[in-house]
């Protein structure tokens, strides 16, 4: 994400209002539960579903230059990833389902959701990663590290709403403020962050890609 931190992500492009979000919050589901519930391995369903959802937003995944191709994602590479972004500590991967959301492509007309346990099924909309403890021992903040809403849904405010039930699930946590990382050849995501309260506090080069990213910091 930045010089300091090993985090490889940044966040989606700002494609939608945040005075248009949906009415009700999406149900956040963080991924280590459901991974614990199955041994440790994603279910092939779930993992067509994250990766749909990864390809739906292939314009910002080119920007980012986390996939060799991002026009052609692979189930593996998707897999690959997500154990990236759990492989700290403090990380933890947040899955947004929406139950009376429009049903996801290739679903069949049914709600996609997935097969373990008794809670009713959703379809995936989107995807949070934080970190909560950052690797930089004077840094205090916990770290949005990607955010992500699935293409079909873009402007819909379905990002700022996601964004605010992380925010609250952060607060809640004890936090007062958190910290993110929006790519320089990436414009429009700042637009979407500053106008969600965030303010530029640093400039960094990543440390994983060297990537030039603007430091962006809200209080809680």
């Amino acid at each position: 994400m930045t010089g300091t931190s090993h985090h490889p992500h940044e966040d989606e492009p700002p494609t939608d209002s945040p005075t248009d979000a949906p009415a009700e919050a999406p149900a956040l589901e963080p991924l280590s539960a459901l991974l614990t519930e199955t041994d440790g391995r994603l279910p092939d369903p779930l993992l067509d579903e994250l990766t749909d959802l990864y390809a739906s937003n292939a314009e910002f995944f080119a920007l980012s230059g986390d996939f060799p191709d991002p026009y052609a994602l692979r189930r593996d590479e998707v897999a690959s990833s997500l154990n990236a972004e759990l492989a700290h500590p403090a990380a933890e991967v947040l899955l947004a389902r929406e139950p009376g959301c429009a049903t996801a492509p290739g679903s069949g007309g049914q709600p996609s959701g997935r097969l373990t346990g008794d809670r009713p099924p959703g379809r995936l909309t989107g995807l949070a990663a934080t970190l909560t403890e950052h690797p930089d021992p004077i840094d205090p903040y916990p770290w949005i590290g990607l955010l992500l809403i699935h293409g079909d849904l873009h402007r819909s405010g379905r990002g700022s709403r996601l964004a605010a039930c992380v925010e609250d699930r952060l607060r809640g946590a004890g936090h007062d403020g958190v910290r993110l990382a929006v790519l320089d050849n990436n414009p429009g995501a700042f637009v979407f962050w500053t106008a969600l309260g965030y303010r530029a506090i640093d400039h960094r080069t990543d440390l994983a890609m060297g990537r030039p990213c603007t430091v962006l910091h809200k209080d809680f």
